[in-house]
């Protein structure tokens, strides 16, 4: 079974190992909407890279299975938006992970096109308690329309409507790059809408 706190040790131990090979990496995915206070399930906490991924994401692979834990490396193909993603484990003593984190790398070399993930990760903010570093409401927003899933638009939604004093002119500064389908409108309408509906 996983172990919340289990995953943010091992997210922490990921990261630390990053940096120390000069990669820049930063929580996003449920664990940072969780922060910015829009609470979901997770099984595992993610973290972002924007790096080659066979060079310098492999190195990270290589450190991280010499610290003794499970990793499995998937590799994109010339279509992929995603430029690879690390399988981390920590195993409990019975053989099933205790603890699961995913590194998503957003440097795809067989497909260059323009991401949020680097001005993402630059901008993160460091997380009280914790050395790990989010990424902010804006470019979490950013990242959420580049993925561009039906779940992805709903948790902007919701991602809005519980930081009703975030700055929505930055917030499409960072995000309208990346509204291939047209809806950050739409969808900041739609918080708008369930914030009144919660005053």
């Amino acid at each position: 079974m996983i172990d919340p706190q289990a995953s943010l040790a091992l997210a922490e131990q990921v990261a630390g190992t990053a940096r120390r090979l000069g990669l820049d990496i930063a929580l996003i995915g449920a664990a940072a909407l969780a922060v910015h206070r829009y609470t979901r399930g997770t099984e595992d906490l993610d973290l972002a890279v924007n790096v080659d991924p066979f060079t310098r994401l492999a190195a990270l692979q290589r450190e991280l299975t010499a610290d003794g834990l499970q990793v499995e490396r998937r590799m994109p193909d010339g279509d992929d938006p995603l430029g690879g993603v690390l399988v981390v484990r920590l195993l409990a003593d019975d053989g099933d992970p205790a603890a699961v984190v995913e590194v998503v790398n957003f440097h795809n070399p067989g497909r260059v096109v323009p991401n949020p993930a680097q001005r993402a990760i630059a901008r993160a903010q460091p997380l009280q308690g914790s050395t790990l570093r989010c990424v902010i409401v804006e470019d979490l927003v950013a990242l959420k329309l580049y993925a561009g899933g039906l779940s992805d638009h709903a948790d902007v939604v919701e991602l809005l409507a519980r930081n009703p004093d975030v700055d929505l002119a930055a917030v499409r500064v960072a995000a309208s790059p990346f509204d291939r389908d047209g809806v950050l409108d739409a969808l900041i309408e739609q918080a708008m809408r369930l914030q009144d509906h919660h005053r």
